[in-house]
This record gives C-alpha cells, sequence and structure tokens, in this order.
C-alpha cells in the first residue's frame, strides 16, 4: 500500500532552502508554491467552454528563487540533474521540463509586461509526475509566484489572472502541449475546504464549499502509474474533433450545442466526442448540486456516468483505469472515475471514510492479480492556491 504524502510546505521550502545554497552558492531569496489538482468532475470541458470542478491539492510544487546581477536565468529540478541556463529571450525555446519553468517566465516578461529579473531557480515538488495531477501547472505557477516576488509585484488577483495566461501561454507556445486552462486556474485559485466551479464561457470561477466530514467521504486518488502525457497527440486529436463537431452545428463552441442537436451528427466518431462534452457539462452542474444537497447517491450516479462516457464515448480510459473504478466501487466507493486528460495517468474515487484502507488493498490487489505496475494513492485534501512562502 503505498501513499504519496505532501508534507508539511515549510518543511519542505527549508529543505528546498538549504538545497538552493548548495547548488548556486548563495542564499534564496524567496520560495513559491504552487498546488497540484485533482479535478472531481468535467473532463475536456474547459477547451468546449464549459464546467469543470477541480480542487487544488496539498500536493506542490515549490520554486526557490534568487535574483541574479545580470539578465540570465539559470533553472534546476531536484527531480532532474540538468540544467538550463540562457536569456530571457532564449528561454522561449527552452527543452523538456524547462520548457515550463522558463518558459513562463519569458511568458510573463513578453507577454504580460512583468518585469522579470534575471535569476536562479531551484524547484522540488510533492506532486506525483505524468499522473494527470497537473504537475506541469503546478511548476509553471510556484515559478511564476517566485518570479513575481522577485519582481516586488503585489500577487492580487488581477496578477493571478495574469500569471494564469502566462502559464498557459508557457505550456502552449513554448513546450507545445494543449492545454484549456483548467489546471493553471485552480493552481492560481484554489481555495482551503472548497472546490472551485470555473465557467469557461463566461470566465468566471466560485468556491464551491466540500463538506467531505458531514458527508462522511474521503476523496481518494490512484495514480495508475502508466504515464500521461498532453503532447503525445490524443488530447489534441480530441480537442480537434470538438471544434469540428461544433463547426458542422454551426456552433462557436459545444457549450451552446443540445443532446439533441448532438445526436443528429452524422460522423459517428464526432457524435460521441460531442456527445461526451455536453452531458459532461450537465453532470457538473448535477454534482454541484448534489454537494449542496449531501446527496451522496447522486455523486456516485454522476462519477459513474462520467467514467462510461470518457471510457466509451470519449474513448480516453485505458484498463488500468477501468479496472481502478470497477474495483473501488466493488470495495465500497460511492462512485468513482478516471480524471484528468485521460489515456493513463490518475482515478479519483469517493470513497466512505471508514473505507478507506479496504478501498485501497483492494485495488492493490486487484492490480497485482491483472499484472499492472504497483498504484500509488493520495488524498485529496482541498488546499490553498499558489503564494509565496518566503
Amino acid at each position: 500500500m503505498t501513499f504519496l504524502e505532501p508534507g508539511d510546505p515549510q518543511t519542505t521550502a527549508e529543505h528546498l532552502g538549504g538545497a538552493f545554497r548548495e547548488a548556486f552558492g548563495a542564499p534564496a531569496q524567496v520560495v513559491g508554491r504552487a498546488p497540484g489538482r485533482v479535478n472531481l468532475i468535467g473532463e475536456h470541458t474547459d477547451y468546449n467552454a464549459g464546467l469543470v470542478l477541480p480542487l487544488a491539492l496539498a500536493h506542490a510544487t515549490f520554486a526557490a528563487a534568487r535574483r541574479r546581477t545580470d539578465d540570465r536565468v539559470r533553472v534546476r529540478s531536484r527531480q532532474s540533474d540538468e540544467t538550463w541556463e540562457g536569456t530571457l529571450a532564449e528561454a522561449s525555446a527552452a527543452p523538456g521540463w524547462a520548457g515550463y519553468a522558463a518558459g513562463v517566465l519569458w511568458a510573463l516578461a513578453e507577454r504580460e509586461g512583468v518585469p522579470v529579473p534575471g535569476m536562479d531557480v531551484l524547484v522540488d515538488s510533492t506532486v506525483p509526475l505524468g499522473a494527470g495531477l497537473s504537475s506541469s501547472a503546478a511548476l509553471e505557477c510556484a515559478v511564476a509566484v517566485a518570479a513575481v516576488a522577485l519582481a516586488d509585484q503585489e500577487l492580487d488577483d488581477d496578477l493571478r489572472a495574469r500569471l494564469v495566461r502566462a502559464a498557459m501561454t508557457a505550456e502552449t507556445e513554448v513546450v507545445g502541449a494543449p492545454t484549456g486552462g483548467m489546471d493553471q486556474t485552480i493552481a492560481m485559485h484554489g481555495r482551503g475546504g472548497a472546490a472551485l466551479l470555473i465557467d469557461f464561457r463566461s470566465g468566471e470561477h466560485r468556491p464551491v464549499p466540500l463538506d467531505l466530514d458531514d458527508l462522511g467521504l474521503t476523496v481518494l486518488v490512484t495514480d495508475t502509474r502508466v504515464s500521461h502525457a498532453l503532447h503525445d497527440g490524443g488530447y489534441a486529436s480530441r480537442r480537434a474533433d470538438c471544434e469540428e463537431a461544433a463547426r458542422l452545428l454551426g456552433l462557436p463552441s459545444l457549450r451552446e450545442a443540445t443532446l439533441e442537436q448532438v445526436e443528429g451528427l452524422a460522423d459517428d466518431r464526432l457524435r460521441r466526442r460531442a456527445r461526451h462534452i455536453v452531458t459532461e457539462i450537465a453532470r457538473v452542474t448535477a454534482t454541484v448540486e448534489a454537494l449542496a444537497e449531501q446527496d451522496r447517491a447522486a455523486l456516485g450516479r454522476l462519477f459513474l456516468a462520467s467514467h462510461v462516457s470518457m471510457r466509451d464515448d470519449f474513448e480516453i480510459s485505458c484498463e488500468e483505469l477501468d479496472t481502478v473504478v470497477e474495483t473501488a466501487v466493488e470495495a465500497g466507493a460511492v462512485g468513482a472515475r478516471m480524471t484528468g486528460g485521460g489515456f493513463g495517468g490518475s482515478a479519483v474515487s469517493l470513497v466512505p471514510t471508514e473505507r478507506v484502507s479496504a478501498v485501497v488493498r483492494a485495488i492493490d490487489a486487484r492490480f497485482v492479480t491483472a499484472g499492472f505496475r504497483a498504484p500509488a494513492h493520495l488524498l485529496g485534501v482541498p488546499s490553498v492556491g499558489a503564494g509565496r512562502l518566503g
């Protein structure tokens, strides 16, 4: 049974500070923190102008930084032996993981007009990589928070919105990974004790209280250890299908489509893709209502319907994810579904708190029987968004 713990943020920041001094020969001046996320429901709806309902995790990425006297940037990670070094202008071509970290600095300076200084940056993270829990957005936002702190910028709501845009720019233009903006938004605007309902048509977002103790539920996240990546083509092809379906319907996005319109599409694949989006947006609204009414049975039905839709209509699940969902429910979960972009990554289950250990043991045992790699688990505790720690 492998549980991934988030660790204490202050302790992590202190250890990172010591590693920073060792790496760069001087103390860090600031430490930025940004959380990973798990999406409760609303998958692939963000780039369709729809609704999503993520929560920020306690698991987070930390970025220690120090201003330099020249205009160069050096970026290192405790998860990698590689160092990227260059100017801000060169950061737009930073390769690999450095594209997220250095790329957001370039985007802040070139696209958002933030006076980003030269700096040394060292990052560390407790967000599982490749698990569909938004480790990339956590990295972007942690570095961005550290950068604006070095630039003496106040992290108000307006600047948070600009950091979201800069992080999205880094991911789409520097790394080349399509993103709808959910991950960056929840990383910057997460609330303790609440999920965040984000409307990508209006641009508005609001906290939705998660009274998990009153519901008697725990949010269990299971990382299948099947590597998840947004730049391998599967995500982009689903997005292209949705855009084509909207075009054929004469609509600006599938947010405006009705189920009746979608069922009239002649192309079977496009019809199924669009049907998932329309029904998934409706499920987000229904989930918010079920949470307000503390209706556990309805939440379970909505989670399972979402998974079936992603498995059959959107075709982004895999055998390991299906196994987690099936096993979790058999072992006592109220409901479960895959979460994130798909093609691997994680599943999220709503589990009666007293059944968490039993559900974890059942999933682990099923993975052994199936010959899968052992999964890892973490608790989805609704946590705060990005901020400065030092």
